[in-house]
């Protein structure tokens, strides 16, 4: 009978080649970690995504949504983690302007206190709160202390994560471009002393500016000592730095519009509604105006009850009959932003995301349009 066993030596034989194909192919994955297609060395204990402009930057990108969505949360801790989840999708998204706005009624408004400084108000002035909170979050580090007092608004915003944004420079990083704060007028106006958080301060040449004042200042090269105040828009402007976010409060829905800070007022506008036309409708090709005409772009987010709700509670939508469901008419374009849901709702914070990504193939073709122009 003859045998149905293998030689020994030829099982170890084939283990052997086994562990040198599996070795081969270890080897073959860290070699590809390390380095990349062009087979050029990888920093892998560096993040690649760092923010790299491409020239300067005329449109903007700009957010509004009501302050009530601070009041809708129980906590302390959770308010502060909302405003924390808000702030993260600005600063992912290049937004440049948020505009907090108060969707209340006339009568919830009339009730509250007189605002004080020193007033913890996440509880009485739930926008006053979520602008405070952004606010904060938008500063580079290095300037809190002296731009941002001991407040019980901010006790524990220290514990949300770091958006670090392209102007939250490390003293170790350079930038033509950095946010200071100024700390004393030299003597015979000779200029002011700024903290732009290197070592030692810098001068400002024949300025005199009040101390604790943040400033944007520019520098002529990585050893000068001496630098020159600019716009805060100047590292977008100029060059394309996304540059943090400005924070405008509003009183209503229609002041959004009427106090808005660039000539012209918004090109666009985006209010966002359940009862809106699907993104991907919108964004098929002649549904939106021309990507080259459009300087300013608003999208705006309802808060629980919706913008149909800070429409009735409008005096001025009143007024013009947009109150209601007739506020899709104060909007260039009304978007539902995800078109058969799971869930009964989605929370403004969880919108805000989901409308920046969903209109960020407009954007971009807002960027395009723009940088073929120049």
């Amino acid at each position: 009978m003859a045998s149905t066993m293998k030689p020994r030596n030829t099982d170890k034989k084939r283990k052997r080649e086994t562990e040198e194909r599996r070795s081969s192919k270890k080897s073959k994955t860290a070699q590809d970690a390390q380095h990349g297609a062009g087979g050029q060395h990888v920093d892998t204990s560096k993040p690649s995504a760092v923010f790299q402009p491409s020239g300067g930057r005329s449109y903007t990108l700009s957010v509004a949504l009501p302050g009530s969505i601070i009041a809708n949360a129980k906590s302390h801790e959770q308010k502060t983690f909302l405003a924390g989840q808000i702030a993260r999708a600005l600063a992912v998204f290049c937004v440049d302007e948020v505009v907090i706005f108060d969707d209340e009624n006339s009568e919830t408004q009339q009730r509250r206190p007189a605002l004080a400084e020193n007033d913890y108000t996440a509880f009485s002035h739930p926008d006053h709160f979520l602008a405070h909170v952004l606010s904060y979050l938008e500063t580079p580090p290095h300037l809190r202390k002296a731009l941002f007092p001991m407040h019980p608004n901010l006790r524990t915003a220290g514990t949300l994560p770091s958006l670090d944004m392209p102007h939250h420079l490390r003293a170790n990083e350079w930038c033509e471009y950095r946010e200071g704060v100024t700390t004393t007028a030299l003597a015979n106006g000779e200029g002011t002393l700024v903290d732009t958080g290197l070592p030692g301060y810098l001068k400002i040449s024949g300025a005199e500016i009040p101390p604790n004042t943040r400033v944007t200042v520019r520098f002529k090269d990585e050893e000068s000592k001496e630098v020159e105040v600019v716009s805060p828009s100047a590292p977008r402007e100029e060059k394309g730095y996304y540059w943090g976010y400005a924070v405008r409060q509003c009183k209503s829905l229609t002041d959004v519009f009427t106090e808005c800070p660039f000539d012209g007022g918004y090109d666009i506008s985006i209010g966002t509604s359940e009862r809106g036309r699907p993104v991907n409708e919108l964004l098929a090709e002649g549904n939106t105006a021309s990507p080259s005409s459009l300087e300013h772009v608003l999208i705006v987010f309802g808060g629980v009850a919706g913008l149909e709700t800070a429409a009735k509670n409008d005096a001025k939508c009143q007024e013009l009959g947009l109150a209601g469901e007739k506020v899709s008419e104060l909007f260039d374009v009304w978007a539902n932003l995800l078109p058969g849901q799971g869930s009964r709702t989605i929370r403004t914070e969880e919108a805000v995301w989901l409308g920046l990504m969903g209109f960020r193939p407009f954007i971009d073709r807002v960027a395009k349009a723009h940088a073929s122009q120049d």
